[in-house]
């Protein structure tokens, strides 16, 4: 009895231990068995991806330089007489047209002269009508030899220099009248002007070199100026030939919304720089907006052709590796290809495909970093990401 007892409790606890690990084997063979949740290895799902089409079309070839502004035409204003500055008849900065009054000099002076010169116009011109009446009553005494022809001949030349001092009258006193009118000094352009150098009340000298009164910038039209490779000079010449180069330039104003201004080639350098190998244009802009301002820097992009029927893709489309530049181009059943291409010029956001890809053709155009060769692609909100043939 002793013997069963011990037996029993000895092989209870081993068959319990038994069922549990069946138990364990049996769970494990359900949980590695086929489920029909799972999905199949070609049931994974597709990555969404931007596509774009491949493009055949004309481009332009351009292009690009860093530029500066310049006024038109720049002119110091001086004064051609000294004096007094009485009035000053414009703003700081204001804009004048050509023509308009921006100072005025004390005129005193030069009217008070100018009437003496008138004066000694009207002397000298009475004293050279006498010298003629002479001449004219003394030619037939001189004929009937009543008068000598000494004294004719110096009669004669009495008058002939009376008549010349009438005429250097006459000079200085259009020299004089002159120099009135310079006490108004008028804008020689249209343009803006700048800092005023002098105030009113200061004496003027005439024709200082060291001092200025304003300085005037032309700045409708203005001029963009910029330099480009010799290498192109040959397609800039013939572009010229042809009827003008087109430029746009680009300013940074982030509140800018009616894009780039627009220009046109309008002088080329007559000679290459040796230092650096490029050549300087220069192109002319309406600038009616005022949007370009002497002394901004300008991004430029010059319009050298067309290219025809190009091959042209997104340029976000191009990707870099290890050899090289690639695209992904999407086949039938929405699988990606992995393609090289060979690039060529990039402008407004698009890249000419030199080789690799045809027009026509699928590419991808973001989501590049999540695929390989052979991966399953969906457009972006096409489809629901997984196999059509799957039925899920």
């Amino acid at each position: 009895m002793s013997n069963r007892v011990f037996l029993t409790a000895f092989t209870k606890p081993r068959l319990l231990a038994r069922f549990f690990l069946v138990g364990l084997i049996f769970l494990g063979a359900c949980s590695s068995s086929p489920s029909a949740e799972e999905p199949k290895k070609g049931d994974r799902p597709a990555v969404p991806v931007a596509v774009a089409q491949v493009l055949e079309k004309d481009v332009p070839v351009q292009l690009t330089a860093v530029g500066n502004v310049e006024a038109y035409a720049t002119v110091s204003v001086k004064s051609r007489v000294a004096g007094e500055l009485t009035a000053v008849h414009f703003r700081e900065g204001q804009e004048v047209k050509e023509g308009d009054l921006l100072f005025t000099i004390d005129k005193a002076p030069y009217e008070v002269a100018l009437k003496e010169a008138q004066a000694r116009l009207e002397r000298d011109q009475a004293l050279a009508r006498k010298a003629q009446d002479d001449v004219r009553r003394n030619a037939p005494l001189a004929e009937k030899d009543f008068v000598s022809r000494q004294a004719y001949d110096q009669l004669k030349s009495t008058a002939e220099a009376a008549e010349a001092t009438v005429k250097a009258d006459q000079a200085a006193l259009e020299n004089l009248a002159l120099q009135l009118s310079y006490c108004s000094i008028r804008a020689p352009i249209s343009g803006r002007t700048g800092s005023l150098m002098i105030q009113r009340g200061n004496l003027i000298k005439a024709s200082d070199e060291n001092k200025s009164l304003v300085v005037i910038h032309q700045i409708r039209p203005i001029y963009v100026s910029f330099s480009v490779p010799e290498q192109y000079l040959a397609q800039i010449n013939r572009g010229m030939s042809e009827g003008g180069m087109r430029v746009l330039a680009f300013i940074s104003d982030p509140t800018a919304t009616n894009g780039p201004a627009v220009g046109t080639v309008s002088f080329v350098n007559n000679t290459v720089d040796t230092s650096t190998g490029t050549i300087r244009l220069k192109a002319s802009f309406s600038n009616d907006d005022r949007r370009l301002w002497p002394g901004q820097i300008a991004n430029v992009e010059l319009t050298l052709g067309m290219l025809p029927r190009a091959v042209v893709v997104p340029s976000q489309t191009i990707q870099s590796g290890q050899s090289g530049q690639y695209a992904f181009v999407v086949k039938s059943e929405g699988i990606v290809e992995l393609r090289p291409v060979v690039v060529g010029r990039s402008t407004d956001g698009e890249t000419v495909i030199e080789k690799g890809l045809r027009p026509g053709e699928t590419v991808v155009t973001d989501g590049q970093l999540l695929l390989t060769p052979g991966t399953k692609v969906t457009p972006k909100g096409q489809g629901n990401g997984r196999n059509e043939g799957s039925g899920k």
